[in-house]
């Protein structure tokens, strides 16, 4: 027997005779990396797709220094009738407009009804409210906002539609940076304003603006992670079992797949480092990995046992064959995954330092941790001549 080989069977049989402590020990080591999954945090601020130093990030933070932020949510109003310029929908904006100032870290509430207008009374100069009141408005009152709306610059094709068919309110936020909760709070509350407009007034409201973007990077984020990767498990289940027809090897799959996942979502916890929405796909990628590495061990353990091997004559001779080709798979595609460093966006540099993690934790799970699991619990497979 050459050296490498004797090297496998030697790893193989240190498995199988320390199985407990090593069963024991990778659990315990899972849930010590796991903790620091409480301080993972999701970041939904676009600027962490940018680097400190980006020049292009410098300058817009500059500008936003000198002037405003653009952190905004506009309130696209469309009155079921069509119509903008009648009693009840200047009432309606009058009212989502008051309203809107009580937003969290609401700075500013533009919209056509609160529009500065100014007109010329002799020698006086009157600078007041396009619309106050407007719930009384006369036709000729009416005829005068729409003819100021539709003319006035600031106004036309900014806050409302150039048919008069639609307008907006806008709301400028000035978000402390402080809690990652700001920017979901701000939304829920938007919504909810949105909702009780539409319940009183015959209106349809829709949000749009940089705090709603900001926000449905999470939100979808965290209906992927809630959606999809629950029907991801399922499928490998199945798959798995259908593949390796075994309940104990099915098993021992999945709690790699968790140990693997726990031991790098709780190291980036540790790290510091702050979900985003590339970095939400570190669990995919690590779950289809280490189930990967799991069959290659299992299918060759059970093709062993339908010879008419023991289970564990089976196992070491199944870390011989598998040992190397998953050491050299998994370290080498590690190194692909830290590559991502390289990129000048963050959050596919921590996309790749998750991935790498989990990596390296499924191949010492499924080449320790497994065959430790399948050395304790009975596993049966059908002899075959096949």
């Amino acid at each position: 027997m050459d050296t490498d080989s004797s090297v496998d069977h030697s790893f193989g049989q240190w498995i199988i005779r320390w199985r407990w402590p090593v069963l024991i020990a990778s659990i315990a080591v899972a849930i010590a990396a796991g903790a620091g999954a409480r301080k993972l945090a999701f970041d939904n601020d676009y600027r962490v797709f940018f680097s400190d130093d980006n020049p292009q990030l410098a300058a817009f933070e500059e500008l936003q220094k000198t002037y405003t932020k653009i952190d905004n949510i506009l309130f696209a109003v469309a009155p079921r009738s069509g119509e903008v310029f009648s009693p009840d929908i200047l009432d309606a904006i009058e009212t989502l407009t008051r309203q809107a100032w009580q937003l969290p870290f609401a700075l500013r509430v533009d919209s056509i009804t609160n529009y500065q207008h100014t007109t010329a009374t002799e020698d006086d100069l009157v600078v007041k409210d396009l619309v106050d009141g407007g719930i009384g408005f006369s036709a000729q009152q009416l005829s005068r906002v729409r003819d100021v709306a539709l003319t006035e610059p600031a106004l036309r094709g900014f806050l409302i539609a150039a048919d008069g068919a639609t307008t907006g309110v806008n709301v400028t936020f000035q978000m402390p940076g402080q809690d990652l909760d700001e920017v979901p709070e701000a939304v829920a509350a938007a919504r909810q304003l949105a909702a009780r407009l539409e319940a009183e007034y015959p209106v349809r409201v829709h949000l749009t603006g940089m705090v709603m973007l900001n926000n449905a990077f999470f939100e979808m984020s965290m209906r992927d992670m809630s959606t999809l990767v629950p029907i991801m498990y399922l499928v490998i289940i199945g798959v798995t079992f259908l593949m390796v027809r075994s309940v104990t090897a099915t098993i021992g799959t999945l709690a790699v797949i968790m140990l693997s996942l726990i031991t790098a979502m709780g190291l980036a916890g540790w790290a510091g480092i702050k979900l985003t929405p590339p970095s939400a796909a570190a669990p995919t990628i690590i779950m289809t990995l280490a189930v990967a590495d799991s069959i290659h061990i299992l299918l060759a353990l059970l093709a062993g046992m339908r010879q008419g091997r023991g289970k564990r004559d089976s196992l070491v001779e199944s870390l011989r064959l598998n040992l190397a080709p998953i050491f050299l798979t998994s370290i080498t595609t590690a190194i692909g995954f830290l590559s991502l460093n390289f990129s000048d966006a963050p959050p596919f540099g921590d996309l790749g330092n998750i991935t790498a993690v989990g990596v390296v934790a499924a191949l010492f799970y499924s080449v320790g941790f497994l065959p430790a699991f399948i050395a304790i619990l009975p596993v049966r497979a059908r002899a075959s001549r096949d």
